[in-house]
């Protein structure tokens, strides 16, 4: 019997499932600058990074989820038809979704971001509907922004704004989010325990 994982491997592990989609389309972009041959390295990559981590974890987080499955979708597509619109416009649909899911969750006094990260994260409510609603206007001024940059730009300015464009901007607004997540942050009352 093999002995567990460690923490730091299994996050290593959610990192490539996060990341090895994204990364096999700029490398397959940058050694072919074909799209096609791209879109076929992005849905093999996020294939594989899913079934990894299926296969170490035996479930799936909701955002590598959802993110891997449009992958395989708006890649297959791309494939099918043979028209790189479907991988360019990816972004877009997503940031739409989680932007229109963060606000409409708020809408209905539901939080959709804490559900997502509330366990990993102790806020205060308030703090997470601010948060919910920064991320839904966020997510939203990236899907027009990908337009803009997809209907405006060559292609090679667009698949660099992909990965790590979109990557470094999240990071980047991500950050911007400490100062209130650091002032409404709680302590956490199983850590006090002996």
């Amino acid at each position: 019997m093999s002995k567990p994982l460690s923490n730091k491997t299994k996050a290593l592990i959610r990192s490539g499932v996060d990341y090895a989609g994204p990364l096999a389309f700029l490398v397959g972009y940058l050694v072919t600058r074909d799209m096609l041959s791209a879109t076929w390295a992005l849905v093999g990559a996020s294939a594989i990074a899913l079934a990894v981590g299926y296969g170490v974890e035996r479930r799936i987080a909701p955002m590598p989820l959802f993110a891997g499955l449009a992958a395989l979708i708006f890649g297959g597509l791309t494939l099918y038809f043979d028209d790189p619109r479907f991988v360019k416009i990816k972004p877009t649909v997503i940031n739409t979704i989680l932007g229109l899911t963060m606000l409409g969750g708020l809408a209905l006094k539901r939080n959709p971001l804490k559900a997502l990260m509330g366990e990993a994260l102790k806020l205060s409510d308030a703090a997470w509907r601010t948060l919910s609603f920064r991320y839904g206007l966020f997510f939203l001024c990236v899907a027009v922004l990908n337009e803009a940059v997809w209907r405006t730009q060559p292609e090679a300015t667009w698949v660099w704004f992909r990965m790590p464009g979109l990557q470094i901007l999240s990071l980047v607004f991500s950050l911007t989010q400490l100062p209130l997540m650091m002032k409404h942050i709680q302590a956490d009352p199983e850590a006090d325990r002996p």
